[in-house]
């Protein structure tokens, strides 16, 4: 491993190990793995087509003034090298939503090119954030997605940036 990625998987765990409030990374319960592992959740194509209170809820956790998310297979800043015009630093991979649940697979680029899954609890015209975290990357299609919350593989933290 040169040292670049050694180094990317270092901030990478930092930012899994450490929250901004210093507590310990969230678990996702097992309530919420089993209802997620039955739920069906119908895939969403782009950003625009998610559920506005998810939107909003992700501009939120991004502390963005406005939602800067790529659509799946647009161009985005993969890693920190800025040349020409600047890309949105992130990009969704797949998202699907039901009734009360919907989960967004995302990158982020930069030094550090991480993958994370974030799971919104639907309740009429808000999203409220349930559980997110470090996802294996690699993941297509929401069904992946699930299985990877279903599975455990999927390490929480409290930090999204």
């Amino acid at each position: 491993m040169g040292f670049l990625p050694a180094a990317a998987l270092l901030v990478m765990v930092a930012v899994v190990q450490s929250g901004q409030d210093g507590n310990a990374p969230p678990v996702l319960s097992s309530a919420l793995r089993s209802h997620l592992r039955t739920e069906t959740l119908s895939p969403i194509a782009t950003v625009a087509a998610l559920p506005v209170p998810v939107r909003n809820a992700l501009q939120d956790l991004f502390k963005d003034k406005t939602l800067i998310l790529a659509d799946p297979g647009a161009p985005f800043q993969a890693t920190d090298v800025v040349m020409g015009t600047p890309l949105p630093w992130r990009r969704m991979i797949a998202a699907g939503c039901s009734q009360d649940h919907c989960v967004v697979y995302y990158e982020r680029g930069g030094i550090a090119h991480v993958y994370t899954i974030v799971v919104f609890k639907l309740d009429g015209a808000k999203a409220r954030f349930e559980f997110g975290g470090a996802a294996p990357g690699g993941l297509t299609g929401i069904d992946a997605v699930k299985t990877a919350l279903a599975s455990g593989s999927v390490l929480g933290y409290n930090s999204y940036f």
